[in-house]
């Protein structure tokens, strides 16, 4: 049975003492012994704290993530982070892809494919992102969306390359808005994802391979998102920002 992977992603929220009360806070908890064992937790803070956050976190089986990084190694860029900054404090872990990322800030297929090169040149373990508009499901086409997004991504890769990765299937529809699919949808697009790494690099990598839903769990409909077949977790954001509802998502 492989291990669900659970992934606070708390985007532009909580300052410096609201990060630190958090993870200790969950820390204080003996997560041993009150959480199944086949569960990795991950918090992604914002760059300011991501090197207080992995000092706090070391020896525990909590691991920190960063939310993004530039795409290219250094140079002018003001007010940019890189691959290799990151891994100067002990960061290792990168969400690379997500629809917010891709919307706001205008990331392109290619720019994401330049992304998952530098993450791969510093051995970063990579959650990628992958999700349709409320239009492009509304037209059938959710799909041809996911598979167009993977083939001109991650499906560039050997099978070596992308043995440290996992895919995260949000639907934009269902992100911060309160809307979420539901369970048979979630698990006909992970089994769908799973048939295209299938076909692409055989059964032991799609076998292996975790499939995390992130649009809008919470501490109530977790349980029914985890039961799927092809669900491995969850990249969760707003339900993250509540200590006791993370809590109860961990214990799903």
């Amino acid at each position: 049975m492989k291990e669900k992977i659970i992934i606070a992603n708390w985007k532009m929220n909580y300052d410096f003492n609201d990060t630190i009360s958090f993870i200790r806070n969950l820390l204080k908890i003996n997560l041993d012994k009150k959480i199944n064992h086949k569960k990795k937790i991950i918090i992604a803070p914002s760059f300011p704290f991501l090197h207080i956050s992995n000092k706090i976190v070391k020896g525990s089986n909590i691991n920190i993530a960063a939310q993004n990084f530039h795409h290219m190694d250094k140079g002018a860029y003001t007010g940019e982070v890189s691959a290799h900054m990151l891994e100067s404090i002990g960061i290792n872990k990168i969400i690379l892809g997500h629809s917010e990322r891709r919307i706001i800030f205008s990331e392109t297929e290619e720019i994401l494919l330049s992304k998952i090169k530098i993450a791969l040149k510093h051995k970063f373990y990579i959650i990628f992102c992958v999700g349709e508009t409320y239009d492009e499901r509304s037209n059938n086409k959710h799909f041809i969306v996911i598979k167009k997004q993977l083939s001109k991504t991650i499906f560039k890769f050997t099978t070596n390359e992308i043995k440290f990765l996992c895919i995260a299937y949000e639907p934009v529809w269902a992100i911060g808005t309160g809307i979420t699919a539901t369970p048979k949808e979630v698990q006909s697009m992970h089994y769908f994802i799973r048939f295209l790494f299938l076909e692409k690099y055989g059964k032991h990598v799609s076998d292996k391979l975790q499939i995390l839903y992130g649009g809008s769990i919470n501490d109530i409909n977790a349980k029914n998102f985890f039961s799927q077949e092809d669900v491995d977790g969850g990249l969760i954001g707003n339900s993250s920002l509540e200590f006791s509802k993370f809590l109860n998502i961990l214990l799903s």
